[in-house]
């Protein structure tokens, strides 16, 4: 098998995800999604063929995948956001509280929110989120650490009487 190096495309790769999704930090998570395939996938790289284009079509590859991805997601959201607003509202100062989480939540990128959902919501172990997000355990890990602070920064600007009923799993 001919010598697999993609370290001199690291720069290729990153400008190219950057320019697809508009995104450092997403772009940082598709590039280390598509290494992952193409290691994953190191066999049908054929022996002479030009490696760079080889990496770029499997980052291109990942992007859609990860845009069909999200829009199914929003459906089963925009669903779920049916059946929430139908459920019986909670007495007046929980309600707006809860209304402010749940917005907070909601506003969070589709990838930090079903992760977040995933573990802290549905009770997954971070592996089985990572498996059934079809992403890498570390990219759901700095997906989750992402969303949660992002959650922390919002609990910030509220007032300190607001902030009392608010607790975030595995916030400080």
């Amino acid at each position: 098998m001919p010598r697999f190096d993609i370290i001199g495309q690291l720069g290729s790769l990153r400008r190219y995800a950057r320019s697809l999704t508009r995104d450092s930090a997403e772009a940082e998570d598709l590039v280390h999604d598509a290494l992952v395939r193409a290691y994953e996938r190191r066999g049908t790289f054929r022996s002479g063929g030009n490696l760079r284009a080889w990496l770029l079509s499997i980052v291109r590859n990942a992007f859609i995948d990860g845009l069909r991805s999200r829009k199914s997601e929003a459906v089963r959201v925009e669903q779920a956001g049916y059946l929430a607003d139908a459920s019986m509202q909670a007495p007046q100062e929980h309600s707006v509280r809860l209304a402010q989480v749940r917005d907070a939540f909601f506003k969070l990128p589709d990838e930090q929110r079903s992760a977040l959902h995933l573990v802290a919501i549905e009770g997954l172990t971070y592996s089985q989120a990572a498996e059934a997000s079809g992403v890498p355990l570390g990219t759901l890990m700095s997906r989750i650490g992402r969303a949660r602070a992002a959650l922390r920064e919002m609990e910030d600007k509220l007032p300190a009487r607001a902030k009392s009923h608010l607790k975030i799993v595995g916030g400080p």
